[in-house]
């Protein structure tokens, strides 16, 4: 009997999916566990693996499209099997959705409308002209930066085509037109940042009046599409505002005969620092505009001879005055630069700021011997095609510990502290962009050598950015280790909605007293810090000095 397979929901956010390649045709044999496409989620592009077998009948989605969650994606059965009725099934159950959602979308419409100030004039928007906003690219973005267009006005549009790479707070990403036509309007420059759902683009028939277009946008008016040009108005007025104010500002300055002096923002921000006189620049820009390159080759002219000396016998009838010591003048310039924060590095900031603000961190301190440890390390990796690293043990101890000691591996909610019975650690990686914190999954089940493959393997995924976002969620204990670069104790911020994060420090070579005896040892610093929402002191102190005790007598680890 045929298997209809819908339109996974390959993530918690996930409302509707893009299939990037089938990687089977109609009419393929299909085993179970075969991968049948690559679907393009809102968070990543997923392979998608069979849990049928049969003769793929029928595709309903085709690569490029998209379609909600639990649409048909295609049909499994025997060859030459009758799916008519699966198909006409679906297209019908599919035409009355539609059609239920078409009639909510206009009495939505039609009710905004009713609600709508008398006075504005709600011109609409051709039908073939599209309204594109800025969309919204991941589950936690809320703003987006363009970092390049591909296409640029004027240019003809299929769909299909990349119209522009928009930097998220997770990745930069291609962003395609589903629309074809002409690019008519470039709403966001390259380099800017909006929020989602300001106004992108807009795409429509070569010879359209884009200035009605945007004018219909300020009255109110809406596209075919059903998307309110209310949404953009605000930032289209702003756009233009601003752009009038600069132009009027480049052009304000006056030489001492009064004449105009164009330049450019920035090039009259440049000057300013640097006190240079914009009359005595020549620009190189169009129409002689002044432009940033003219004032960093600028060099000034030397000052000219001062006025001749007064007449000799003014000077000898006066005595002369001590010449005063010459004081040292440093010479230079104060200069910054300002780089534009990337979508990545200012989630880090909210999550961290909110982070620190909500739970009340302590931290807790404890020095372990590592002698042990680093003669049990050595040996292992003795062996034959086996690496393990200090910060694998540190993982294999923590997972151990948080099993004698779940109070440490809770989460606070307003109304109950949730208890994991699972345990998820999750491992501080850095990245150019900032941190990422993949997670290993129940940890407490892995060798030390499982931890040590997958951590490297989590590692190189999230530095060669082919990490999956499956892969950093559901953390319910963080290990940040800078050890590697000397660090000896720091702090971590909690990473939430753990109640926990370890930082883990170098291992030291000191003298240290044993057996009444002064000797050379090697120690490790940890530090935990801890929600005091969900975990005491004296709970914290125990977690520690149980880790403690595994680390320094590895071979407990084992049994």
């Amino acid at each position: 009997m045929a298997e209809v397979i819908n339109m996974p929901r390959l993530s918690d956010t996930m409302e509707e999916g893009v299939v990037a390649k089938w990687l089977k045709q109609k009419g393929d044999k299909i085993e179970e566990g075969d991968i049948l496409a690559e679907i393009e989620t809102d968070k990543a592009t997923m392979e998608f693996e069979s849990f049928h077998e049969g003769i793929l009948l029928h595709i309903g989605i085709e690569e490029g499209e998209g379609a909600p969650v639990d649409s048909l994606l295609a049909i499994i059965g025997e060859e030459g099997e009758d799916i008519s009725d699966l198909i006409n099934g679906d297209a019908s159950a599919s035409k009355s959705e539609d059609k239920k959602e078409n009639k909510e979308e206009k009495d939505a419409k039609d009710t905004a409308e009713t609600t709508e100030d008398e006075d504005a004039e709600g011109v609409e928007i051709p039908d073939d002209v599209e309204v594109v906003t800025m969309p919204r690219l991941s589950d936690t973005m809320e703003e987006g930066t363009v970092a390049s267009w591909l296409k640029k006005e004027g240019d003809e549009v299929e769909e299909g085509d990349i119209l522009a790479e928009i930097e998220t707070d997770k990745a930069t990403m291609e962003f395609e037109s589903f629309h074809a036509g002409v690019l008519l309007h470039i709403g966001i420059d390259e380099g800017e940042s909006a929020p989602v759902d300001e106004l992108l683009a807009i795409i429509g028939p070569k010879g359209t009046d884009v200035d009605a277009v945007l004018q219909s946008l300020k009255s109110g008016g809406s596209s075919s599409s059903g998307k309110s040009a209310k949404e953009v108005k605000e930032s289209t007025e702003e756009k233009e505002t601003k752009s009038t104010s600069e132009e009027t500002s480049s052009s304000k300055q006056t030489t001492s005969s009064g004449e105009r002096i164009f330049a450019s923002p920035l090039a009259k921000k440049m000057a300013e620092d640097k006190g240079i006189d914009l009359s005595k620049v020549s620009g190189s820009g169009e129409n002689g505009r002044i432009i940033k390159k003219d004032i960093e080759s600028y060099t000034p002219a030397k000052e000219e001879a001062k006025s001749e000396k007064e007449s000799s016998t003014t000077s000898e009838s006066k005595a002369e005055a001590p010449q005063a010591a010459p004081t040292y003048e440093p010479v230079g310039e104060e200069q910054f630069e300002e780089v534009k924060n990337s979508q990545m590095r200012k989630t880090i900031a909210k999550r961290l700021l909110e982070s620190k603000n909500n739970a009340p961190h302590y931290y807790l301190n404890i020095e372990v011997n590592m002698d042990h440890a680093m003669a049990s390390r050595k040996q292992i990796n003795e062996m034959p095609e086996v690496k393990i690293s200090f910060n694998d043990l540190v993982i294999k101890a923590s997972a151990m510990a948080l099993r004698k000691h779940p109070q440490v591996n809770t989460q606070w909610k307003d109304d109950v502290m949730r208890y994991a019975k699972h345990i998820h650690i999750g491992v501080a990686v850095a990245v150019e962009e900032g941190l990422v914190v993949p997670v290993l999954k129940f940890a407490d089940q892995q060798t030390l050598t499982q931890i040590g493959g997958n951590v490297k393997s989590l590692a190189g995924k999230a530095r060669n950015k082919k990490i999956q976002p499956q892969e950093m969620e559901g953390s319910t204990f963080t290990v940040s280790n800078l050890g590697m670069y000397g660090i000896t104790d720091f702090t971590s911020i909690i990473n939430q909605p753990n109640s926990c994060i370890l930082s883990v420090g170098a291992i030291v070579q000191k003298p240290v007293v044993r057996a009444g005896e002064i000797v050379v040892g090697h120690t490790m610093k940890l530090t935990l810090a801890c929600d005091h929402r969900t975990v005491d002191g004296a709970t914290g102190a125990e977690f520690l000095q149980t880790l403690k005790t595994y680390l320094e007598n590895p071979v407990t680890m084992l049994a």
